[in-house]
């Protein structure tokens, strides 16, 4: 059932027709796609071996008229993609020997009780022995007594609004399922909420914005679409899918097939659940990066791709003291080199990252000690391990590099690849600033979403005053704890109601987080306080410029109007030079 076929060099001939796409000067405006059709742009890079696939769509409450077309999009797809589509409604077909015959089953809009206790309990042997499940939209609506099903699932069908139009906020550009779209997808579906949240047992890779549509009721953290290892086995669900029009969207069809590709171990991803990053690159702009020697990274669709060199690109901003994990996603053209550097001193020399840092590899091609994965020169990766996580040439792959003392993990997709411990006097992971690679011309590898997570003793907690505009101090309005108080500017008192702890890229006071209402995006949308929930509406990144902004909008923390006097509201804004985005943390 798991024909991996995985060795990375052995597809990276057919990957090199993949070809490098223009880019644009790194002084250009960054390029955030809004239209999903015009942001498609991701094919798959080298034929997948052929596979069959179950489609499933027994209904035993509504159903829905989309649901021939489903079928007809996925079978469209198997036929451009190397699988094959079985689809049924017979739910005779679970047993064991049947599902064996199949990389993954979709549930396709099933609806209430579909299988019986033995159909059951085939399928959980199914996905424990590795098989693949993708839920498409209804799936939530099934199933509601079935623990195990839930869990596959991520979350189960609460209630739904109106069809209407909404905008999904695109969290991964990494996963098969949303490497192509921008960073936000402006698209018309049956918007699903859900009894609870998946984001603490699943990667969330799309979300939708609350206050971009009216009927949302997850109080601004809305996951929409998520993948998860679950049991042995491997767990999709897209919420979109209801209307009939959906399967002729050729982004959804390539959201569907990215999902079902990931599903069948046809791609690799890093599905394990993530909060607490703080964004050292969301997409919009290298402030707090500088060049170190020649040639240098473009920015554009959210992207920085490398270019001339020997050179780097590093984080100027903050070094990173004690214990943290740095995730980032790359993607190579062909066969190119490229790393990513820990642990060096501040130089404007990319030399001083080499002679006195760590560089984890990226490189196709070269001996193990130098190819993806490896600590340059020091260890190779654990090839077998790499190559069963390793994406090819033109798809993308995330790393995860942890820092723990003098112990270096490397994690490609979220399998562990290598583990390597410094025993140099003179080189040490305790400290030290990060980096990626432009190797030379020629060398065209591609970075998004960098950020990381500190933990132990880096750089800790930072408690105190959080001075803005005219001297003024950001303030709870009247010390009051209700989620939704109002954030505004105030003569410093030194109150707890000033006094904000600045840790894992939140912001906090009286024990609540500084918040984006409703997670929302325009400009004006209200700054407020509120639980802690770990989603991005609470994550700020404070900037080499003096602003704060908010990874996930890519806009920043702004004292409202041109007078600012006590009381004076902060809202989001879009980023600009002005006073009233300028602020001074503990």
């Amino acid at each position: 059932m798991r024909n991996k076929l995985r060795a990375a060099t052995a597809l990276l001939g057919a990957a090199l027709l993949a070809g490098t796409p223009q880019a644009i000067a790194l002084t250009g405006a960054a390029d955030h796609a809004t239209g999903a059709d015009a942001a498609f742009s991701s094919p798959v890079s080298a034929a997948d071996p052929a596979y069959e696939v179950l489609v499933f769509s027994k209904t035993a409450g509504f159903r829905h008229s989309s649901i021939d077309d489903g079928i007809t999009a996925l079978r469209d797809l198997g036929a451009e993609h190397n699988f094959t589509v079985d689809a049924t409604e017979d739910a005779g077909a679970f047993t064991g020997a049947n599902l064996a015959r199949y990389e993954a089953v979709v549930f396709l809009s099933t609806t209430g009780d579909v299988l019986n206790g033995a159909q059951q309990t085939a399928f959980e042997q199914y996905i424990q022995g590795g098989g693949g499940y993708v839920g498409i939209h209804a799936a939530a609506d099934t199933e509601y007594d079935w623990p195990f099903y839930e869990g596959l699932a991520g979350a189960l069908f609460h209630s739904h609004p109106a069809i209407q139009s909404a905008t999904v906020k695109v969290e991964d550009r990494a996963h098969d399922a949303t490497a192509h779209l921008g960073t936000s997808w402006q698209r018309t579906d049956e918007w699903y909420n859900y009894r609870s949240n998946p984001r603490t047992t699943a990667r969330v890779l799309a979300s939708l914005d609350e206050s971009s549509y009216s009927g949302g009721n997850m109080s601004g953290d809305h996951p929409i679409s998520w993948c998860k290892d679950y049991q042995g086995g491997r767990a999709f669900y897209t919420g979109g899918g209801h209307t009939d029009e959906s399967y002729a969207e050729p982004a959804f069809r390539r959201h569907l097939l990215g999902g079902l590709r990931w599903a069948a171990d046809r791609t690799q991803a890093d599905c394990r659940p993530e909060t607490g990053y703080q964004t050292l690159f969301d997409g919009s702009s290298t402030n707090g990066w500088k060049q170190a020697g020649p040639g240098g990274f473009t920015l554009a669709d959210s992207t920085l791709t490398s270019y001339g060199g020997l050179g780097m690109l590093w984080y100027s901003a903050q070094e990173f003291k004690g214990d943290y994990s740095l995730k980032l996603d790359w993607k190579m053209a062909g066969d190119d080199n490229s790393g990513v550097f820990v642990g060096f001193p501040a130089s404007d020399d990319p030399w001083s990252a080499v002679n006195n840092g760590y560089e984890i590899q990226i490189d196709a091609t070269d001996v193990p000690e130098r190819t993806t994965g490896a600590v340059y020169g020091y260890k190779s990766a654990d090839i077998a391990a790499r190559d069963a996580a390793l994406n090819p040439p033109g798809e993308w792959n995330t790393y995860e590099i942890r820092v723990t003392g003098e112990r270096l993990e490397v994690f490609l997709n979220g399998q562990k690849i290598n583990d390597f411990t410094n025993t140099d006097p003179a080189r040490s992971l305790a400290q030290g600033h990060i980096g990626i690679q432009n190797h030379g011309d020629g060398d065209d590898v591609s970075f998004r979403n960098v950020r990381i997570k500190h933990s132990g003793s880096t750089p800790g907690p930072r408690s105190g005053e959080v001075k803005g505009v005219n001297g003024k101090c950001l303030d709870v309005d009247g010390s009051q704890t209700a989620d939704g108080t109002k954030i505004q500017l105030w003569t410093c008192s030194g109150s707890d109601a000033q006094k904000w702890t600045v840790a894992d890229g939140t912001m906090r006071a009286l024990g609540k987080c500084l918040d984006v209402s409703g997670g929302g995006s325009a400009d004006g949308t209200r700054i407020q306080l509120w639980s802690c929930n770990g989603t991005g509406a609470q994550q700020w990144s404070p900037q080499a410029d003096g602003s704060v902004r908010n990874p996930q909008t890519g806009k920043c923390l702004d004292a409202s109007g041109g007078t600012w006097n006590d009381g004076t509201p902060v809202h989001l804004w879009s980023c600009h030079t002005g006073p009233n985005q300028k602020w001074t943390l503990p």
